[in-house]
């Protein structure tokens, strides 16, 4: 849930006015998939502009062009992925250009060079070491050659195919100064942020579902969009692993753990566990409401009780992922606390949705109702959450012991 708003006690309002309000104060109220988004927007924006300004009216260059898209196209989330994409792109130009310039001053500007001029881009960018950026090679090298057969003389022919290396070195250095100036992404690599982000889109989506149910306004609008945005985790996902992959990698190079403070907290073996844990939920979570996006049965009423229950779980749910969204090492030994208390009482709130199913006689069987998957993923998300307040637990103990 998002720092600052209340506990959300009604379903949200529907509608593309009303959508766009709650996306955007998604956006400004807590970090995750809307936050990220506008800050990569913005960001980019301005790393394009910087880089126009330098090649078009001070460099005045012929194709300025090369400047802003290098600097947008290597603009990442992570400082450390902005620079290992950069080194990797201007590798990949630098080689599509040389290949033009060897092969063009060789054979000419005629079809056959451009011939040999592709043949051998495509196969020099399937090197493995350029990564994703491999197709750049071709890209630069068919710019390139554009570019030499409108030049008038040799000189004018490696100028301006030096000047599209210069232009590409700009773009990506003007990309990685404004990302690291600019709101600098470093928290992303931070365990802790990798777990805030995916908590606050599960805390997010949970608390727009269950006062839905408690309500009985399940309508296949409401359905659809949870689906839609359970489906956006994917990409938090990736961060998050990515982030946390990056904190690791920052041990070797980071002087600041060799500092007392620091000492015992240099591994992030509870963190992985609890971002595994969150992965698992969001992925049954999105199980979830596909299923209930699929579900057209509109005969609910009889079984009003049993989707109160259901909410009531996810409620109790939410209160465990808004502690999760706020994890602090500093604090984490309450919050440890704080989190085993919250499961203690989701798994009452979960017994009693399986005791609610049982004493209605629920038609758990039906492939075509959504019950039966929900009383099971009920069961399979108390069980990652109470996994995640466990290793939690634990890593505050062993740290307590190592004190």
């Amino acid at each position: 849930m998002a720092e600052g708003e209340e506990r959300r006690e009604r379903p949200a309002q529907q509608g593309r006015v009303h959508r766009a309000g709650q996306w955007w104060r998604r956006a400004w109220g807590s970090a995750g998939y809307e936050r990220d988004t506008l800050l990569l927007i913005g960001k980019s924006t301005l790393a394009a502009t910087v880089a126009w300004v330098i090649s078009y009216y001070l460099l005045q260059a012929q194709s300025p062009a090369f400047a802003p898209f290098s600097a947008v196209l290597i603009m990442q989330v992570t400082v450390y992925q902005s620079l290992l994409q950069s080194l990797r792109y201007v590798g990949a130009v630098v080689t599509g250009v040389a290949v033009q310039a060897a092969l063009g001053f060789l054979v000419g500007p005629g079809l056959p060079a451009f011939v040999l001029v592709a043949l051998v881009a495509l196969v020099i960018g399937r090197w493995p070491a350029l990564g994703a950026q491999g197709s750049q090679v071709v890209t630069a090298a068919f710019f390139a050659f554009s570019t030499y057969i409108s030049a008038t003389s040799d000189l004018a022919k490696a100028t301006e195919l030096g000047q599209i290396i210069l232009l590409v070195l700009i773009g990506c250095g003007v990309g990685v100064i404004v990302n690291v100036a600019v709101v600098p992404p470093m928290r992303y690599r931070s365990a802790e942020h990798s777990i805030r982000t995916l908590a606050h889109a599960l805390c997010d989506l949970v608390s727009d579902m269950y006062p839905v149910l408690r309500e009985g306004e399940l309508d296949e609008e409401r359905s659809s969009h949870w689906r839609t945005r359970a489906g956006q985790t994917e990409e938090l996902i990736s961060q998050a692993r990515s982030g946390l992959r990056t904190a690791r990698e920052s041990l070797y190079y980071n002087p600041r753990r060799l500092l007392r403070r620091n000492r015992g907290h240099t591994t992030f073996e509870g963190y992985g566990a609890v971002l595994d844990a969150l992965e698992r939920a969001l992925y049954q979570m999105a199980s979830l409401t596909r299923s209930i996006d699929k579900w057209q049965e509109e005969e609910s009423r009889p079984y009003r009780s049993f989707l109160g229950r259901y909410a009531d779980f996810l409620e109790a749910i939410a209160h465990i992922t808004q502690v999760l969204g706020t994890l602090d090492e500093d604090d984490l030994h309450d919050q440890a606390q704080q989190l085993c208390r919250l499961a203690d009482t989701a798994q009452q709130r979960c017994r009693q949705v399986t005791e609610e199913a049982e004493q209605a006689a629920l038609p758990l069987a039906d492939p075509a109702l959504p019950y039966g998957v929900l009383v099971v993923e009920s069961t399979r998300l108390m069980e990652e959450f109470q996994h995640t307040c466990d290793v939690l637990q634990r890593y505050v103990d062993r740290g307590d012991q190592g004190d």
